[in-house]
This record gives structure tokens, C-alpha cells and sequence, in this order.
């Protein structure tokens, strides 16, 4: 039996969400150790929604509540087989893998979080996703939406569900265009249009920082939002993780490619449960479980080894 564990991203943030993790004694040490990393207390501003509301808070935040999730998930008996994270959740699964120590990956996160914070700033985008459509349809949308303007994929989710991302004003029309071809347009919870054209000038920057952080070979597979294909490769992982910012995150790939690794277990470590959703849809028979808390932690654990007898 293999496991899958996915990190979540920007957009599953809640306020209190660092709290469930803080109780349990290896949680609490990863929030800690992040908190001392970035000079702030995790826990204390994850509890303030307005805080939650800023790209350099959020994403330092969800990440260091991904890696408490693992940690959790460690002490409990649990280690992944493969992982990937969505977006920002790349970090974490390199840093639970091996393949990057804590302190230069949030630290090149904090980088990237300030970078793509100032982007989104200098030119404000929005996101939107698009349920009902193809990919095919979607992509369709966001070619006629974009003629003239700033507007790319973002996020192939599954094969109902497209993210597109870009200027405020081409997203509203691709909302409009989606909603005439019977497709439900969600406004997503984020500060800029990520995974586009607009964070280009936030590249150097992430650059920048990635080349100050080492690469090692990870425990087990990762699998990248860029090319949704397994790697243990570390120079292959520094590249990846330098291109992803103005990349789709091809998720629904990346949970058909550890599927296709032999993956029956998919564990989602960290705030929410929007990619416990999407695997569920993706992998039809796989145990999905989202592992908010250390309690549902050990409900995995549980449920794996019956599963396993």
C-alpha cells in the first residue's frame, strides 16, 4: 500500500488553522521552528483574518501548517510514499522529503511570498475558477476572454475544474463568457493573479533566493505542478521550482501520475480539504482522508492499517 500526501496551497487558509497543530508536541515544534524563521509567531497570526489577507503573511503560514501536518503524520507512524503540494505546497513536500532543509526553503518561500505580494500590488489580477467546463472549454474561455489583455490558465484542478488568472477586467469577462456556456465561475480567495503573466516581474526575486538554497535527492518522489511527473532529481526539482510561479499547476495530472505509481492512499497535510476533494474525483476507490488535525491524523493512521489487514 502506498501514500500519496498532498500540501495544500494559498486559497485553504483559514483563520485559527495553525491551532489544531499547535497541540500536538511535533506540531508544535514545526510551528515554532517556522515562527523563529520568520521572526513572527505562525500561530498568533494565523489567528487574525486580516493578516491572512496578505500574500507574505498567508503563504509562510499555510506552508509552516504543512509541514507541522507532516511532522504530525511522522510522529504518528505515517511517511509518504510520493507527495506533491499545490502551488506554495511544493515547498512543503520538498522540505518533507529531504530534498530541502527547513530554514533556506521558507526562507526562499518569505522571498517568493514578498515578491509575488509586490506584483500583485503593482498590477492587481484575480483568479477565478471555472466548474462544469473541460479543459478544453476552459482553455477556449480564457483565449477569447484574454484577446488583448492578461489572462492564462492557472490551474488545471480536474477535468470539470479550471482556475484562469489574470487581470481583474479579463476575468470578469471569462466569469461572464463561462456562466453563458453553462459553468459555474468561483472568485478565488487571493491577493494577485498567481500562475500568470503578471508575476513575471517577481521571477528574479524567486530566482534570486532559490539559488541560495540546496537541493538534495528527496526520500521518496516528488511530483512537480510544472511537468506533473515524477522526480527525484534535484537539479530537475530546482528548476521546476523556479519556472511553477508563472506555470499551470497541472494538478489533475499530478494525482493521475500517483495513481499510476501504485498510490491507494492519499493523505492531504494541512489546512482544508479542497485537494482531498479533487483526488477523490480523480483516483475513484483511493482512501482519501484530510488530515486537519492531529486527531483526524491518527483517524488516517487507523484507517490505513484496518485498510491494510
Amino acid at each position: 500500500m502506498k501514500v500519496a500526501v498532498l500540501f495544500p496551497g494559498q486559497g485553504s487558509q483559514y483563520a485559527g488553522m495553525a491551532d489544531p497543530w499547535a497541540d500536538h508536541p511535533s506540531g508544535r515544534a514545526a510551528l515554532d521552528r517556522a515562527s523563529g524563521i520568520l521572526g513572527w509567531d505562525v500561530v498568533e497570526r494565523s489567528r487574525d483574518p486580516q493578516s491572512l489577507e496578505l500574500t507574505e503573511v498567508v503563504q509562510p503560514a499555510v506552508f509552516a501548517c504543512d509541514v507541522a501536518a507532516y511532522a504530525v503524520l511522522a510522529a504518528e507512524g505515517m511517511t509518504a510514499d510520493v507527495a506533491a503540494g499545490h502551488s506554495l505546497g511544493e515547498y512543503a513536500a520538498l522540505v518533507a522529503s529531504g530534498a530541502v532543509e527547513m530554514e533556506p526553503g521558507l526562507a526562499a518561500l518569505a522571498a517568493r511570498a514578498d515578491a509575488m505580494g509586490k506584483a500583485s500590488r503593482d498590477a492587481p489580477g484575480a483568479m477565478t475558477a471555472l466548474l462544469g467546463l473541460s479543459p478544453e472549454e476552459a482553455h477556449e474561455v480564457c483565449a477569447i476572454a484574454g484577446r488583448g489583455d492578461v489572462l492564462a490558465v492557472a490551474n488545471e484542478n480536474s477535468s470539470r475544474q479550471t482556475v484562469l488568472s489574470g487581470s481583474v477586467s479579463a476575468i470578469e469577462k471569462a466569469e461572464e463568457l463561462a456562466r453563458t456556456r453553462g459553468a459555474k465561475a468561483i472568485r478565488l480567495n487571493v491577493a494577485g493573479a498567481f500562475h500568470s503573466p503578471l508575476m513575471e516581474p517577481a521571477l528574479p526575486m524567486v530566482r534570486e533566493a532559490l539559488s541560495k538554497v540546496q537541493f538534495h535527492q528527496p526520500a521518496f518522489p516528488i511530483v512537480p505542478n510544472v511537468t506533473a511527473r515524477p522526480t527525484q532529481q534535484p537539479l530537475e526539482l530546482r528548476d521546476l521550482l523556479s519556472r511553477h510561479l508563472v506555470s499551470p499547476v497541472r494538478w489533475d495530472a499530478t494525482l493521475k501520475a500517483m495513481d499510476g505509481l501504485g498510490a491507494t492512499v492519499f493523505i492531504e497535510a494541512g489546512p482544508g480539504d479542497v485537494l482531498s476533494k479533487l483526488a477523490k474525483r480523480a483516483v475513484p476507490g483511493a482512501l482519501v482522508i484530510a488530515a486537519g488535525s492531529p486527531e483526524r491524523v491518527r483517524e488516517a493512521v487507523e484507517g490505513i492499517a484496518a485498510r491494510a489487514e
